[in-house]
C-alpha cells in the first residue's frame, strides 16, 4: 500500500515547521535547560512519535505503523548511544554549557540533512540491487560483534578529515562569542569555534548513521518511514542529552543490547535476501522461498524487549552509583586568533 501524497507532504511541512520553531526558541534564549524542562520536552517528542504511529495506522494500516515503531525504537536507542560521543565533543571543544543546547540543535539539523541524502541514496540502491541486503546484513552482524568486543572501553572522539580541513582553512577565533559563528575583529572577519562544533556534531552523527540506516532498511523499505523514524529519533536527542547527563554512564549494558538488536536485524536482512535471492550462484538465481522472513511484529517485540532488559539490567547493576557531574578538562582544539 502506498502512502497518500497529501499525507507525505503534510508530514514534511509539519516536521520542518517543528524543527524551525524549536531552533528559534533555542536561539532566542540560550541556556542550560533544567531537568524538569528537559523531561517535559523529551516526553513531548516521545508522545509525538507515538501519536504519529497511530496516525500512520489510521492512514495506511498496521504494516507501516509497525515498521515506523520498530524503526523509531532502533534509531532512538542507537542515538542514545551517540550521546556518549556528543558529551566528549562538547568537552573537547570546551563549549559553554549555556551554548550546548543550540550547538546540539544545529548539529542535529545538519545531521538530518545528511541522513536524508544518505537515505535517498540507500533507497535507490536497494530498489535496483536487492542483493545489497547481503552486504547490509553482514555489515550489521560485524558491527554487533565489534560492539561486544569493545564493550566497556572508553569512548573517544577523533576529528574526521573534513573537520581537520576546515580548521586549517578557516580563520577561527580562540574564544566563543555567544552563539555567533561569524565575528569581526580588527577589521577582519573570523569564524568562531561554534562553526567547528556544528560541523563536528553533524558529520560525526553521519558516521553513526552508517550502521543505523542499514539497520532500519532491514525493517522497512519505505524511504518515508526510514526518514521520519530518523527525524523523530533525533528531535528529542538534544533534551535527552541534558536529561540523562552523567546517568549515561549507568547504561553499562546498552552497547550489549544494541549489539543484540543489530545482530538480529543483520540476520533478518540476510534471510530476506535469501528469500528474494537474485544472485546466480545461489539456487540458480531463484528465490529460496523455504527460508522464512521475520515479520515486523516479531522485530518490534525483540527490539523493545532487548531495550527494556538492557536498561533494567544496567540500572540494577549500577544501583547506588552517582552520575558524573563534571566534564573532563581539555585543551582548546582551535588555534589562537590569526
Amino acid at each position: 500500500m502506498d502512502l497518500p501524497t497529501w499525507f507525505t507532504i503534510a508530514t514534511f511541512v509539519g516536521l520542518t515547521a517543528l524543527l524551525l520553531g524549536d531552533l528559534a526558541i533555542v536561539a532566542r534564549r540560550p541556556h542550560e535547560p533544567s531537568v524538569r524542562e528537559s523531561a517535559l520536552w523529551v516526553s513531548f517528542y516521545v508522545a509525538l512519535a507515538l501519536v504519529f504511529g497511530v496516525v500512520l495506522l489510521l492512514v495506511s494500516g498496521g504494516e507501516f505503523a509497525g515498521e515506523f515503531y520498530a524503526g523509531w525504537l532502533t534509531e532512538y536507542s542507537l542515538s542514545i548511544d551517540n550521546l556518549f560521543v556528543f558529551v566528549i565533543i562538547m568537552a573537547r571543544f570546551q563549549v559553554p554549557r549555556k551554548l550546548q543546547q543550540e550547538a546540539l540543535m544545529v548539529g542535529i539539523i545538519i545531521a538530518l540533512v545528511l541522513r536524508g541524502i544518505f537515505i535517498l541514496l540507500g533507497a535507490a540502491v536497494i530498489e535496483r540491487f536487492t542483493w545489497v541486503f547481503y552486504i547490509f546484513g553482514a555489515f550489521l552482524v560485524y558491527t554487533a560483534i565489534n560492539l561486544v568486543r569493545h564493550r566497556g572501553e572508553d569512548e573517544d572522539y577523533e576529528e574526521n578529515a573534513f573537520i581537520r580541513r576546515m580548521r586549517k582553512v578557516l580563520p577561527i577565533t580562540s574564544d566563543f562569542h555567544g552563539s555567533k559563528i561569524r565575528v569581526e575583529q580588527e577589521g577582519r572577519k573570523y569564524w568562531t569555534p561554534m562553526i567547528v562544533v556544528f560541523l563536528a556534531l553533524g558529520t560525526t552523527d553521519l558516521l553513526f548513521a552508517l550502521d543505523s540506516i542499514p539497520a532500519i532498511f532491514g525493517l522497512t523499505r519505505e524511504p518515508f518511514i526510514v526518514f521520519t523514524a530518523n527525524v523523530f529519533a533525533l528531535m528529542g536527542l538534544r533534551q535527552l542529552y541534558f536529561l540523562l547527563g552523567g546517568l549515561l554512564k549507568r547504561l553499562v549494558y546498552l552497547s550489549l543490547g544494541l549489539a543484540v538488536i543489530l545482530a538480529f536485524i543483520g540476520v533478518k536482512l540476510v534471510l530476506e535476501a535469501v528469500h528474494e535471492n537474485s544472485l546466480p550462484f545461489i539456487n540458480g538465481g531463484e528465490p529460496v522461498h523455504a527460508v522464512p522472513s521475520i515479520p515486523i511484529w516479531l522485530s518490534l517485540v525483540v527490539i523493545l524487549g532487548v531495550l527494556v532488559v538492557a536498561t533494567v539490567a544496567s540500572l540494577i547493576k549500577t544501583r547506588g552509583a552517582l552520575p558524573a557531574s563534571e566534564q573532563p578538562a581539555t585543551e582548546s582544539p582551535v588555534g589562537r586568533l590569526g
